[in-house]
């Protein structure tokens, strides 16, 4: 009987993969466009942003949305307002194509691959109080990179209005400044840590 169940899932994923497409979106008004459909039919939508350059901690991510929810969003974005140095902003890897052929694989809904310009039409300069929690450990070191996360996140969180949105556990400060900027912001999501290589 396992063995049926087990050839069973893998011919359903197999199928699920051959009949749908992922939609690479660059546009904030194609994403809301897009995802209103959805929010119409009253189907959830998680969310997992990113930089890109996906490695097998994203997957866990990837492969957590997928199976709680009804539609996954995931964003390749490249974040300035995070980077204190420009040279790592510079050199920090781009590979867009490996990226959406990996999440194509693991049955994402929509990629949403913004411009600078799209995400920061105007300077964004909101500033977040984290108190301590944003000046110890390496935002000791990075001043003002957390201020940063909280910006490009809450613009995702914005754009999107997922219903969960998935961030790794290794980066457990991130992970703390995100959920306490959706309190302080009072949004209606859930913010879930996930276990990751």
């Amino acid at each position: 009987m396992a063995r049926l169940f087990s050839i069973y899932g893998k011919y359903l994923v197999a199928l699920h993969s051959k009949f749908t497409s992922m939609t690479i979106i660059e546009t904030i008004a194609s994403l809301n466009d897009s995802l209103q459909t959805y929010r119409d039919q009253g189907k959830t939508i998680g969310l997992v942003p990113t930089m890109g350059a996906l490695h097998d901690g994203h997957g866990a991510l990837v492969r957590r949305c997928v199976a709680e929810n009804d539609v996954t969003v995931v964003s390749l974005f490249v974040n300035p307002t995070q980077f204190n140095n420009p040279d790592d902003l510079l050199h920090y890897p781009r590979t867009p194509e490996e990226d959406n052929r990996l999440l194509e694989a693991m049955n994402v809904d929509i990629v949403f691959a913004p411009t600078v310009d799209e995400m920061y039409p105007e300077p964004d300069k909101r500033v977040f109080e984290f108190g301590v929690l944003s000046e110890v450990m390496e935002g000791a070191f990075r001043p003002g990179h957390f201020n940063g996360v909280a910006q490009v996140v809450s613009k995702l969180f914005q754009f999107v209005r997922p219903n969960v949105a998935y961030f790794g556990e290794k980066d457990f400060q991130q992970l703390a400044i995100v959920k306490e900027m959706v309190k302080q912001l009072q949004l209606p999501l859930e913010v879930i840590g996930v276990a990751t290589v």
